[in-house]
């Protein structure tokens, strides 16, 4: 039971192909008597009912903030994944402290995010458990992941799998798929010891990492490669052309998108598949964005020729695009600006890690160029705003353009690996949602 009303939920494939008979229902009902439409999408979960649950906590203060205004809620479901060993704060934990190999909770969660692909999954799995020696166990482990999250190159989920734009419209897949799988792991056994050594988090205690937790931390970030591609698939393909046949029916319907880690990919990359004309989309919301901190940015730095991916789409948006971010978010301080620098440079990476990352760690090296949203907001924006919480709230988020929130004050709590990231569930991000939207 979901704490608000009226609330529907929107399924989509991973090609973002909706489920029709919610669309319909949707489209029927959001036109009786509401003003003000939340539309949430998760980032890495295992099923609907994490899902659900999350929306339900998360809208839960909503009412009793906003209690004049006529609210409608939308819970986007799409097809991602979490493991096991990363605890959502506030949320019970579902398995004991996770063993070396792949957990049973974990293999069950990629064999239902990867359909058809049972026989490799158990061949990762096996890997894991034996951890034998020699590079040439690491390569087929590479290869093995590289099986697992491999799509079609003319699909939808290929065309959206890059936060920057090409000057020649290319993309490719990233390093941590492509390059020496030996050398990959060793880079993410070192990001995790520094993810460690930096958590302080009762619970969890310090331990040298070898080469096969760095594979380990390589199937979880082709993992989330995978689902990072989808989210982008899914907003474009799935929940835009959704949001514009919402204008047609009920254009007096303000639409106010809202996206934890990947699904705040999903929903920025929902206003590329916005038709022409719609201007419906009253705020966006990212909490914790797992998306480049370029993504918006119509130039990169030093880089005039290359945009990000969503290059001026904050324009699409009649209101802001409000971003929170927070410095205790481990996964995406850390590990992804590790993840995203190995996308196709063909620099040794592991140089420059052994050199520098004893002095500055990992993540401050790595995170000014390859950072992500929720880490440290959006750059390279002209305009771009940046407020404390506390500002924010008291009335100082502007009525159009992009805006940096620090959130740190609240979204603090977590240990290692993903330190912060999944602690969303808060009155004062509520908040943020309804400020951003101007919804009294």
């Amino acid at each position: 039971m979901v704490s608000v009303s009226p609330y529907w939920e929107l399924t989509f494939d991973a090609d973002g192909d909706v489920e029709g008979a919610e669309r319909d229902r949707l489209l029927a009902g959001v036109g009786h008597g509401v003003r003000d439409l939340l539309v949430f999408a998760h980032g890495w979960n295992n099923d609907r009912s994490g899902a659900t649950e999350l929306y339900s906590r998360f809208f839960a203060p909503v009412p009793s903030l906003a209690p004049k205004a006529r609210l409608g809620y939308v819970g986007v479901i799409w097809p991602s994944m979490m493991f096991s060993d990363e605890p959502i704060p506030d949320f019970p934990r579902s398995v004991a402290p996770v063993p070396p190999g792949l957990d049973e909770s974990s293999r069950r969660a990629l064999l239902d995010v990867f359909p058809g692909r049972a026989t490799v999954v158990e061949q990762i799995a096996e890997l894991l458990e034996r951890r034998p020696d020699g590079t040439e166990s690491l390569e087929e482990f590479g290869r093995l992941v590289r099986l697992l999250v491999e799509v079609p190159p003319e699909g939808p989920q290929a065309s959206c799998a890059a936060d920057m734009a090409a000057p020649d419209g290319s993309g490719s897949d990233p390093l941590i798929l492509t390059g020496d799988t030996a050398q990959v792991c060793g880079d993410f056994a070192r990001a995790l010891e520094e993810v460690e050594a930096q958590g302080g988090t009762e619970g969890f205690s310090f331990t040298p990492k070898g080469m096969w937790d760095g594979a380990r931390e390589l199937l979880r970030q082709g993992t989330y490669y995978a689902m990072k591609r989808r989210a982008g698939s899914v907003g474009e393909h799935g929940l835009g052309p959704v949001i514009g046949q919402l204008a047609r029916v009920a254009p007096d319907v303000r639409v106010h998108l809202v996206g934890h880690s990947f699904g705040g990919r999903l929903v920025s990359f929902a206003l590329s598949g916005l038709p022409d004309g719609v201007r419906t989309v009253k705020s966006v919301t990212l909490l914790q964005g797992a998306f480049s901190h370029y993504a918006f940015a119509e130039r990169l730095p030093g880089d005039p020729h290359t945009s990000g991916a969503l290059g001026g789409r904050q324009h699409r948006v009649d209101g802001p695009v409000a971003c929170c971010w927070s410095r205790f978010d481990s996964a995406l301080g850390t590990l992804y600006p590790l993840a995203s620098r190995m996308s196709g440079d063909d620099r040794s990476m592991t140089g420059e890690v052994q050199c520098l990352a004893e002095d500055f760690g990992i993540g401050q090296l790595l995170g000014a160029k390859w950072g992500a949203m929720g880490h440290d907001g959006v750059q390279s924006v002209d305009g771009t705003r940046g407020l404390a919480l506390a500002d924010a709230l008291a009335g100082g988020l502007p009525s159009s353009g992009c805006v940096n929130i620090d959130a740190s004050a609240v979204v603090c709590h977590g240990g290692p690996p993903s330190g912060a990231h999944s602690d969303i569930v808060h009155r004062e991000l509520a908040q943020v949602v309804l400020a951003a939207g101007r919804v009294s």
